[in-house]
């Protein structure tokens, strides 16, 4: 295969950065996937302490490491602006987010002050570090759609950090309802649909066209989506000062960028020049439903009132846009990114001639894939439903998103170790 004009691989950092993110991300969805069979409490209620633990295993542990990994691999190679110093931040970023990510968690489940200060504390220095590293970078860049999606996304990361910081000092026991609200609020605002989604989408203005065969985004689209539903965001955040109307709209504006970058992916995806069957498009359009079944849930909310204050509805939206959502697009995007990358270094290593080394298609077994797809599939239906039934749910739910986890993290380290086999470094 050939690579994509425009993009500077020659500025690719080694494959070691990247890969270690990659395949520490799995571990984190096993943990989740523990804490859903043992804890049916953690889809109970968004409030609960094991439900805290869930969401934070899934964004903090699998989703952020996931986009680190990406970003620093995609700033270099995309905007042709590497990351200053790229192994101390690869390696103290990691170091830091796992640890941090384990220490908060322990917190939550364990109610252990000590640790839930150490995971603040250990977070706080793995962002720090990356978000510093990354702001160079982009300063740096030149502007295009996809650097203006991460520019945005690194900027909703910022506000998401800072309101956690803000919300830890506050459960730490400065307790005022009203602003522990608001600030839950705009802090998973700012850290769904900011950071993950905005994130998503301006990788997908380049990943999409180049992996998928398709046609690339309308200009405008990739142009003005991440601006507009970031001031939307800001806006957003200041909803306890807002009418109820003005909520309303914001939300409405939101969803209605949703909806815009679900629908033209799917339609992208439908153009596609290439119409050999192929995994990862059924995770993106597993992904792109998911987005579309969260706005139709939204809409159900405003139109019955009495399930949008009950505990299931805010459980489903999480649902959907974690595991529906982010994990189905994320899976995706490693099994063409990390044997993209196992291809592309093996080729620039060794200089070899084709046919003498793997290609992207023969680092992962089809077969493995389609099997973790189904895995992933069922699981997603299983908590789809555990959220109206977790006590009896709840367990087959755990353990089949756990055997999805484990077949991700064996399907990445196959390619890894096809790499290694073929004479590949990671130095």
């Amino acid at each position: 295969m050939s690579t994509q004009p425009g993009l500077a691989f020659s500025q690719a950092p080694p494959f070691s950065l990247p890969l270690r993110f990659f395949l520490t991300a799995p571990m984190f969805l096993i943990a989740a996937s523990i804490l859903i069979a043992f804890y049916p409490e953690a889809l109970a209620s968004r409030w609960t302490p094991q439900a805290l633990a869930l969401t934070h295993a899934l964004t903090l542990g699998f989703l952020a490491m996931v986009m680190l990994g990406a970003m620093l691999q995609m700033l270099p190679v995309v905007a042709g602006s590497p990351l200053p110093a790229p192994r101390f931040v690869a390696r103290a970023s990691h170091i830091a987010l796992t640890l941090g990510t384990a220490a908060l968690l322990a917190g939550f489940l364990l109610g252990t002050p000590k640790a839930f200060a150490a995971g603040v504390i250990l977070l706080l220095a793995a962002f720090a570090v990356f978000i510093a590293a990354a702001a160079i970078s982009l300063a740096r860049a030149a502007s295009n759609a996809t650097v203006n999606g991460m520019r945005f996304a690194v900027a909703s990361l910022v506000f998401t950090v800072a309101l956690g910081i803000a919300l830890a000092l506050l459960r730490a026991g400065w307790e005022n309802a009203p602003i522990i609200e608001g600030a839950s609020a705009a802090h998973v605002g700012f850290g769904l649909l900011g950071w993950v989604l905005l994130l998503v989408a301006g990788v997908a203005w380049q990943v999409v066209p180049m992996f998928q065969i398709t046609p690339p985004y309308p200009p405008r689209l990739s142009r003005w989506l991440a601006g507009a539903m970031f001031v939307l965001l800001a806006l957003r955040a200041f909803a306890p000062l807002l009418p109820h109307r003005g909520v309303i709209l914001l939300d409405a504006g939101l969803a209605a960028g949703v909806l815009l970058f679900a629908f033209h992916t799917l339609n992208l995806q439908s153009r596609r020049r290439r119409k050999l069957p192929d995994i990862t498009l059924d995770y993106w359009r597993l992904g792109m439903a998911s987005l579309i079944a969260c706005v139709l849930a939204w809409l159900v909310a405003q139109l019955w009132p009495a399930w949008a204050k009950s505990n299931a509805y805010p459980m489903l939206l999480g649902v959907l846009f974690l595991v529906g959502f982010a994990v189905s697009v994320v899976a995706g995007m490693l099994y063409k990114i990390v044997p993209f990358l196992a291809w592309f270094h093996l080729q620039a290593q060794l200089q070899a001639k084709a046919g003498t080394i793997p290609n992207m298609k023969q680092m992962i077994d089809e077969k493995n894939l389609r099997l973790q797809f189904r895995l992933h599939l069922a699981a997603l239906a299983l908590l789809v439903a555990a959220v109206a039934w977790p006590d009896a749910l709840h367990m087959p739910a755990g353990i089949v998103l756990a055997l999805s986890a484990l077949m991700l993290w064996g399907n990445l380290s196959s390619a890894l170790r096809r790499y290694l086999q073929h004479g590949g470094r990671l130095a």
